[in-house]
């Protein structure tokens, strides 16, 4: 076992990180640069940043947005008839629910969306002064709808946090938050149940930390997890584990960033990682990424992760479920039903939403964005994270 440098045990620092080092002299983890010392960290929690409830904030006062169940019970022929049992009914609600969603020449219209026109029962977060759970200001101002917009966007509004930040770059949530899944406690906020699991994770280390309070230059670099996450009994991902990262190179992410009173903020980076959905695959991607998280005394780090999501990426991983693949690799099957039955959106309406809130990577020629801002909030605790050099 090699001796551990008498100038990092000089510096006051904090028990993950020694922990870090031994376990670098006795090859657990990559070899430390010979200027600073490496952190990692495995993803334990993580989120969409999105409000409190739209009734609380006044953020839909059209009303919440209506899923294809919902629409069909609104028809003449939706009404539960005479004598009918509840069980008949609901295979009638289920059967006309199916019509609502098929197009004139038969294709499920969420699987062909593009030939679909916008659905009117979608709303949209339209109230004044919504506030938001955190964030980050991608585009670098306070962007308003009637105002310029930053180079490369479309002009949007900008969400403040409940703290009085402002600049915040969330249209995803703009798209979604009249939606009765997308409500605090809803189903469809986090996208952690497939991660505690076992499907998938997220790595993150922090290389060349010379000050973990303060350091301008530190390497960063996010990649899928290779291992399952270690969980307590009570499914609570456990500290100090060791994992490898995938050995998929689309997984992993590089970026330089700086720690200044403790936080940790990066430049951008363009990010992939493996989503499963009942043993559907998917990548989700985030473009023009950025991390700003606060490094906690207990060596975890906290804050957010956000980018702009490509719209068409955003629609086929979060809410139809297609151009998804095997474990192998080959095509999936196409749904016959959507989510939406379920969650309480129709494929029509959040596919148009999200086209029309889009506010990023615009199209020089078209004038239309075609991404759109999206926003987490995570907590990574310390972990022991190893390459399959």
């Amino acid at each position: 076992m090699q001796a551990i440098p008498t100038e990092l045990l000089s510096t006051p620092i904090t028990a993950q990180v020694i922990a870090a080092i031994v376990a670098v002299s006795i090859g657990g983890m990559p070899a430390l640069a010979a200027d600073g010392r490496q952190m990692g960290f495995v993803v334990a929690d993580i989120a969409y940043v999105l409000s409190k409830d739209a009734a609380e904030t006044g953020a839909c006062p059209i009303g919440r947005t209506a899923g294809v169940p919902e629409l069909f019970k609104a028809t003449p022929e939706g009404k539960q008839r005479a004598g009918e049992s509840d069980t008949d009914y609901a295979r009638r609600v289920f059967q006309g629910s199916a019509a609502l969603e098929t197009a004139a020449d038969g294709q499920n219209e969420c699987q062909v969306p593009e030939l679909t026109k916008p659905d009117p029962h979608h709303y949209t977060v339209t109230g004044p002064n919504v506030p938001v759970n955190g964030g980050i200001d991608l585009d670098g101002q306070v962007s308003r709808a009637k105002g310029r917009p930053a180079p490369g966007t479309c002009p949007h509004d900008d969400f403040a946090t409940f703290d009085g930040r402002q600049g915040i770059d969330n249209q995803f949530f703009r798209a979604v938050g009249c939606m009765p899944s997308y409500q605090p406690g809803g189903s469809s906020v986090p996208w952690a149940i497939e991660m505690l699991t076992g499907s998938w994770g997220i790595l993150i280390t922090l290389g060349g930390v010379d000050d973990i309070r303060n350091d301008p230059d530190v390497s960063v670099e996010i990649h899928a997890n290779g291992d399952p996450i270690l969980l307590s009994p009570n499914r609570v991902a456990l500290p100090d584990a060791t994992y490898t990262v995938h050995p998929d190179t689309r997984f992993h992410a590089h970026a330089r960033g700086r720690i200044v009173d403790g936080v940790l903020s990066t430049g951008q980076f363009d990010l992939a990682l493996p989503k499963i959905t009942n043993n559907v695959h998917f990548v989700r991607t985030l473009k023009h990424a950025r991390i700003a998280a606060t490094l906690g005394a207990d060596g975890v780090l906290e804050g957010n992760l956000a980018g702009y999501t490509p719209v068409g990426d955003m629609y086929d991983f979060q809410f139809a479920l297609r151009h998804g693949t095997t474990e192998s690799g080959a095509p999936s099957p196409p749904r016959r039903a959507s989510i939406g039955r379920s969650l309480g959106f129709t494929c029509r309406g959040i596919y148009h939403a999200l086209l029309q809130q889009a506010d990023g990577d615009r199209d020089p020629t078209t004038g239309s964005c075609t991404s759109i801002s999206t926003q987490y909030h995570f907590r990574a605790i310390p972990a022991f994270v190893v390459s399959q050099k």
